[in-house]
């Protein structure tokens, strides 16, 4: 039986300033995490170091783009803010 490949829809949050979060695909959660504590994503290196605070697994990496796409709009955040 062939390995299934997951796709990942995480949420980290900044070990400096909880407020500060972000959201994010990907299909290697250690690695991508690595990434972001090393300072390789412009978007969230002032704010490092990342903890991870929630990640959803897909099978089908069309929902989980659609689903990240959901949380970065303002139901979206404030859905994953009440739930995660």
């Amino acid at each position: 039986m062939p390995v299934k490949k997951y796709h990942y829809v995480y949420i980290i949050i900044s070990g400096q300033d909880s407020s500060r979060h972000y959201v994010g695909c990907t299909s290697n959660i250690g690695a991508r995490l690595k990434k972001h504590n090393e300072g390789g994503c412009p978007h969230t290196t002032k704010f490092k170091p990342w903890i991870l605070e929630t990640c959803l697994a897909f099978a089908d990496k069309a929902k989980a783009i659609a689903f990240e796409t959901y949380l970065k709009t303002g139901s979206g955040r404030e859905f994953a803010r009440r739930h995660f």
